[in-house]
């Protein structure tokens, strides 16, 4: 993409790199910054085709980006991302912690421990790792870090949801502490709250029927698209249109909730 396309410039040639990227929300905000020029790391576990596609589609059109496997839930595989991502660009300026799952509709006092962990360490531990791993990297220049949390954060979730809100809450609040301990390092932390959004999410965790009943409840009278959600990664990203903005958290949700 030329400069002169660049709605916001200083994005372009920065590298960031999106976990949980390959669909959905994720794949939405990387075709977003590769179409500011910036170049993109695609993080992903399993979802290997659609990541290697995206890519692709991004190359294709003339920019750069990585497809880079690994699971999050594990602190050494989250080291390997970003060293792989480094190794390729040469610079890591941006991190979007976007993986997470629900991992099954399970009443929190029925869930087993095994299930307890894995829901903690994909949506909330994963976040500290990842961080931790592109921390050198981001304070040679200063960068940002944004991090997908929830309406479930604030809502506590819903039909055996509860152990992904709890996991959520953890990611809002640590948003809040890594603000606090990185912006003396030049790294902006920030988040954003997705409310109910059509990905596969969606369509592997909830029936037509408990998301008509949902979308009752939005004033906006629809569900949203991944998207919808892209413009407020953009702005968290840019330090011209939000250098001041710091352990903020960005609500879509189409009015469903109003803090």
């Amino acid at each position: 993409m030329t400069a002169s396309r660049l709605v916001i410039p200083d994005l372009a040639g920065k590298v960031a790199l999106i976990t949980g990227g390959s669909t959905g929300i994720g794949a939405a905000v990387a075709r977003g910054f590769a179409g500011q020029g910036a170049q993109v790391a695609i993080g992903y576990h399993s979802s290997e085709k659609q990541a290697q596609a995206l890519a692709g589609e991004i190359k294709a059109k003339g920019g750069e980006a990585l497809a880079v496997k690994g699971d999050v839930a594990d602190p050494k595989a989250c080291a390997r991302i970003v060293a792989e991502t480094a190794a390729r660009f040469g610079r890591l300026d941006g991190l979007i912690n976007n993986a997470g799952l629900m991992l099954g509709r399970v009443n929190s006092l029925e869930a087993s421990e095994e299930h307890i962990e894995a829901v903690i360490d994909l949506n909330a531990r994963s976040v500290i790792s990842m961080t931790r791993a592109a921390l050198p990297w981001l304070e040679r220049q200063g960068g940002f870090v944004i991090n997908t949390t929830s309406i479930a954060a604030r809502n506590g979730g819903a039909g055996g949801a509860m152990l992904y809100a709890a996991a959520k809450g953890f990611v809002s609040t640590i948003t809040r502490g890594h603000a606090k301990e990185l912006i003396g390092k030049k790294i902006r932390v920030n988040a954003v709250s997705p409310g109910v959004i059509t990905t596969p999410f969606h369509e592997r965790y909830s029936t037509p029927e408990g998301l008509e009943a949902i979308r009752l409840t939005i004033p906006a009278a629809r569900l949203g698209t991944a998207e919808e959600c892209v413009g407020a990664y953009l702005f968290l990203a840019s330090e011209a249109l939000s250098g001041y903005i710091v352990g903020q958290i960005i609500e879509v949700n189409g009015g469903q909730l109003m803090p």
